[in-house]
């Protein structure tokens, strides 16, 4: 559903008796999943959290242009981050208890009775994905409400999105500081940004060379990528693709109107 003006329905704002009338049995609820987590030194901790939000919120649009009702529950903002446990500030847990917390929420969900979860993901750190799938695999041997979730590290998901994501030099670089440009550009040090050299690092080839931090990967202020080629233009179109990955992957997953 989309409320008055466009903005998608927000399950922390609503009363427990306006979610009680709703037809849960017909509407999608959407968990943003993100991470606090160094994002270079011109981008906030929150970097993923903000994408997963834009992410969410443009697929409850698309969804809803669909005949689709859906509304956003409240982000999931700590999860396992070893990749950037040395810098300062980034909160890392360990991903068993990424796996049941998600699975409690699908739980709860199913109680209640709605139709499907699904995970708008913005956090690429492999232990946290291998989280998030082991909650999908556990919620579907309990029968519980379909999980869906697009893996952006994986077909045809990831083909969709820009060429420096594809290219996996894209943490805190051009990729992500773009849609933090569009969605909230009074968190980015415009300064630190423009200044900052491209760093040529594939953080997905790094992953499968046995690399396991930022440090190892040759990221030692925690980016890679062209982060000065960043643009909110290219961030909302970046928001737009994202937002239709996560409104096809509730349609492929058969989720009824």
């Amino acid at each position: 559903m989309i409320s008055v003006g466009g903005k998608a329905s927000q399950l922390s704002e609503m009363s427990w008796e306006t979610v009680r009338d709703l037809d849960r049995g017909r509407t999608v609820a959407i968990l943003p999943v993100g991470a606090v987590e160094a994002h270079g030194p011109h981008l906030p901790l929150s970097t993923d959290v903000v994408i997963a939000e834009a992410m969410a919120r443009e697929g409850a649009r698309r969804l809803a242009a669909r005949g689709v009702a859906s509304l956003v529950l409240p982000s999931l903002a700590y999860t396992t981050a070893g990749f950037a446990e040395s810098f300062a500030g980034t909160i890392s847990i360990a991903p068993a208890t990424v796996t049941a917390l998600v699975l409690d929420v699908a739980r709860s969900l199913a109680r209640q009775g709605f139709a499907a979860l699904a995970l708008a993901n913005a956090h690429l750190d492999p232990d946290h994905l291998a989280a998030l799938h082991a909650a999908v695999e556990a919620a579907g041997a309990e029968g519980l409400l379909p999980v869906v979730f697009p893996d952006l590290t994986r077909r045809p998901w990831g083909s969709r999105l820009t060429d420096e994501f594809r290219s996996g030099a894209c943490h805190a670089g051009r990729f992500e500081g773009s849609v933090v440009l569009a969605e909230r550009p009074e968190l980015v040090d415009e300064a630190a940004r423009l200044a900052l050299p491209e760093v040529d690092v594939s953080l997905s080839e790094a992953i499968r060379a046995g690399r396991g931090s930022f440090e190892a990967a040759g990221m030692e202020h925690a980016y890679c990528g062209a982060p000065a080629e960043a643009s909110a233009r290219e961030g909302r179109e970046t928001v737009a693709a994202l937002g239709g990955i996560l409104a096809d992957a509730v349609a492929q997953a058969g989720i009824a109107s």
